[in-house]
């Protein structure tokens, strides 16, 4: 049996379990002995085991992405560009010439503002998609509804692409094109929040214990570490997903958009077969009904208007105190752990506030990073082929990161926070948004063009590949930053908002996607220096005020997770929490 699974058999019938909640207690202190005060100060910390059925939903995550980047990366040339001289009419261009696979035609601001508008919906979505999985039909349900409208997408992309179609014109092959991209966007939103809380959901284990090695070493096995273990590996299935991009982007060159989205269709068949292969040994929470979010609500307005909305003062959550309201002849049917529950899940939203300028900086604004490379010498590579490198870079650092830098840093046992880790990979997104700048700089340069290379006949003379740095520094900021904040949605929030507190972080790519919109008039020749850059100094200054305001984290151990889980898979009216139908 997989370390945090439940020892009894699948399926349950509710109505039967009804396992006298002391004695499992006490069994589950026999087997996760709790670490004495002596033990926590001097054992090392380790990470536990990830349970096989969190595995198999990595693997749903992995073809969901495969699909959704696959489709995503070819989406800025397929509008953009028009249907290439002496190309076979599907999309693709001659052999052995400089252009650019593309079919609609529609120039860089239409198709950078039809991208970001896809990330906005992709992102913005999500805040419904996590609050009706919490309160209404329970993860897996929203997540199945999510795979179906994504199907629906993929099929009305693979119509849209037909050949015939693009040749009779962009009045033809816009409109299911792009009723596509919003489907797709829409269906993305409520699979995404769902996802990494159901794959948490499965370690039922939630407090620290200790265990023996095979070595001998006794160890304290860590909830925090046990975390971040699992969001590196879930995140790292997301890019070897996400590299399937490979495939698309030289298929849209060399064969056509239609077999570009018959690979992405093909790949999503994986994710209904996957989800219905573990629907019987999957933990599901179960949903609110809306008490526990209509509670954190009425605390959070409490509070507000208790202070006046003055929220920077240092106790604001005291003007929700029962205690404190009891005294002013105030009832109310929360508790103080309410409070502070709800004091550390808006404080994890809080933390989120800063990355929509991280955004800006990974990849650069809208379709510049590929617009860029459409500027450059490709020698046969697509120009949207770095995007793999993205992916590629993150799947290399993943297993580092996780077997390497973080053990060898637990075992000379050196802290490394939360904000820590953000704040590294804030500093890397500023590096790589100056390279950016500095090769939109060279390609300027060297245009025969100048300062208006992206609309030039002939390329500037330099490399694609220079693009490199600027992609694997933004990458490994990932590494850092993303999967952080992922961790932090989950273990600072009770159960009953996890899906909504990680549509909450999700919504910062969609703020970020609102600021590209706004700059959509300047994204063009030859202002593309400044939508390069300008990101880069503002999350040079936001770093400082990151760092400065969070840095107290660092050492808050106390995550709201360990609050809301006993030793076991029970809750306290000795009725297992599965919601098995």
């Amino acid at each position: 049996m997989t370390e945090g699974q439940s020892t009894f058999k699948f399926p349950v019938e509710m109505e039967k379990f009804q396992a006298p909640r002391t004695e499992i207690n006490r069994n589950a202190h026999i087997k996760y002995p709790l670490p004495t005060e002596a033990e926590s100060q001097t054992l090392r910390r380790v990470a536990g085991t990830l349970p096989l059925v969190s595995f198999s939903l990595c693997f749903v995550e992995l073809a969901e992405r495969a699909s959704y980047y696959g489709a995503k990366t070819v989406f800025s040339n397929f509008m953009q560009f028009p249907l290439p001289e002496g190309g076979n009419g599907a999309g693709a261009t001659p052999w052995g010439t400089q252009q650019t696979a593309g079919a609609l035609g529609m120039g860089l601001q239409t198709s950078s503002a039809l991208t970001l508008l896809f990330v906005f919906l992709a992102y913005v979505v999500p805040i419904f998609g996590g609050w009706w999985a919490d309160v209404y039909v329970g993860r897996y349900k929203a997540i199945m509804v999510g795979v179906v409208i994504c199907g629906i997408a993929h099929i009305i992309h693979i119509i849209g692409a037909i050949p015939s179609i693009l040749q009779m014109g962009p009045s033809s092959a816009a409109p299911p094109f792009i009723l596509g991209l919003l489907v797709l966007a829409v269906g993305a939103g409520i699979f995404k929040p769902n996802v990494s809380p159901i794959i948490l959901d499965q370690i039922r284990h939630k407090k620290a214990y200790t265990k023996q090695l095979k070595s001998g070493e006794k160890v304290i096995v860590d909830p925090d570490a046990t975390t971040t273990r699992t969001m590196l590996i879930f995140y790292g299935f997301i890019n070897i997903g996400a590299f399937f991009m490979l495939a698309t982007t030289y298929v849209e060159k060399y064969v056509g958009y239609w077999l570009s989205f018959l690979l992405t269709g093909v790949i999503y068949l994986l994710l209904p077969v996957l989800l219905l292969a573990v629907r019987n040994i999957t933990y599901r929470e179960p949903p609110s009904g809306g008490s526990e979010l209509s509670r954190a609500w009425k605390i959070t307005t409490t509070a507000l208007k208790g202070n006046k909305f003055q929220v920077w003062r240092a106790n604001f959550w005291d003007a929700a105190n029962p205690i404190t309201l009891r005294t002013k002849g105030i009832t109310v049917d929360w508790t103080m752990d309410s409070v502070n529950d709800v004091a550390r899940t808006l404080g994890a939203c809080d933390v989120f506030l800063f990355f929509p300028i991280w955004n800006l900086n990974v990849g650069g604004i809208g379709s510049v990073g590929t617009n860029q490379g459409a500027a450059m010498i490709t020698n046969g590579a697509p120009n949207d082929i770095l995007n793999n490198f993205n992916a590629l870079t993150i799947i290399i650092a993943i297993p580092f990161l996780t077997f390497v830098v973080y053990p060898a840093l637990d075992r000379y046992r050196i802290h490394v926070g939360p904000i820590s880790r953000i704040t590294f990979g804030f500093c890397l997104a500023m590096v790589s948004g100056v390279i950016g700048t500095l090769v939109q700089w060279k390609v300027y340069t060297l245009s025969p063009c100048g300062y208006y290379a992206s609309t030039c006949d002939n390329v500037a003379p330099i490399s694609i590949w220079w693009q490199i740095p600027n992609v694997v520094l933004g990458a490994v900021s990932e590494c850092f930053c993303s999967v952080t904040a992922y961790e932090l949605a989950y273990a600072r929030s009770p159960p009953s908002m996890k899906g909504l507190v990680v549509a909450v972080f999700l919504f910062m790519n969609a703020l970020s996607s609102a600021v590209g919109e706004i700059l959509i008039p300047v994204t063009k020749d030859p202002w593309l220096l400044w939508i390069w850059g300008a990101p880069a100094v503002a999350l040079a200054l936001q770093t400082i005020i990151f760092w400065v305001r969070f840095k107290r984290l660092n050492n808050d151990m106390d995550r709201t997770n360990h609050l809301h889980y006993s030793e076991c898979e029970v809750t306290g009216n000795g009725q297992a929490p599965l919601e098995m139908r």
